[in-house]
C-alpha cells in the first residue's frame, strides 16, 4: 500500500514528504472559501513528485455553482485526483444523495482529465449513502489499521487516523500504477 496525507489551511504549507507517495490538498469548500495554502501546499506537493489530489467540501444546494466554484480554483493538470468531500457541514446539514451523485457527474464533465473521487467516512458510506456512486473511486475515513476499513465496498483511498494529521493509504501496487490510473481513470 502507498501512503499519503491530506492537508488543508490548518497544515503547513512545508509538510514532510519523506515516505509519501500522494497528497490530497483542500481547495474549495461551498461556493465561496478557498484554502488560503493552495498554491504553496501543491508547489510542496509536486516539488516531492507526488501524486497530486484536490478536494472540495461539500455543501447542500448549488451544485453548479460549486462545480463551477471548485474548478475554477483547484489547478488543472491531467492526472491530478479531484475529490468530494460528503459530511456534515458546520451547520449541521450535509448534501443529498442525489446532490452528491450530481456534483461527482458535473466535475466529471468539467474535467474529464481527472479521476474524481468520493471521500466519505464509514458512517456516512454505511447508513448515509443510499446509491454508492463514487465516482471513479471511493476514498474512506475509518479509524482503524491502516488499510483496513470496515466496509464491504471496492475502496481507493483509505483516512486511517488524523493524528497527527490525516494520514492514508492508497489501493495501488505502486506510485507508478496510482499514477497511471490518475492519468486514465
Amino acid at each position: 500500500m502507498l501512503r499519503g496525507i491530506d492537508v488543508s489551511a490548518y497544515q503547513s504549507s512545508s509538510y514532510d514528504t519523506d515516505g509519501l507517495s500522494f497528497v490530497f490538498i483542500k481547495a474549495t469548500e461551498g461556493r465561496s472559501y478557498i484554502n488560503p495554502k493552495l498554491a504553496a501546499q501543491t508547489k510542496r506537493a509536486r516539488d516531492a513528485g507526488l501524486v497530486v489530489g484536490f478536494y472540495h467540501f461539500l455543501w447542500p444546494g448549488n451544485l453548479s455553482a460549486q462545480a463551477d466554484y471548485f474548478v475554477s480554483k483547484a489547478p488543472e493538470k491531467a492526472g491530478d485526483i479531484l475529490a468530494v468531500d460528503w459530511e456534515t457541514t458546520s451547520e449541521g446539514t450535509h448534501a443529498s444523495n442525489a446532490e452528491k451523485d450530481l456534483f461527482i457527474r458535473k466535475l466529471k464533465e468539467k474535467r474529464p482529465n481527472n479521476p474524481v473521487v468520493l471521500y466519505s467516512n464509514r458512517h456516512y458510506w454505511l447508513n448515509i449513502d443510499t446509491t454508492s456512486y463514487a465516482g471513479d473511486g471511493l476514498w474512506i475515513a475509518d479509524y482503524v489499521t491502516a488499510g483496513k476499513p470496515r466496509i464491504q465496498a471496492k475502496w481507493r483511498f483509505h483516512q486511517y487516523t488524523d493524528n497527527p494529521l490525516d494520514r492514508n493509504v492508497a489501493n495501488f501496487s505502486s506510485k507508478a500504477a496510482l499514477r497511471e490510473w490518475a492519468e486514465n481513470a
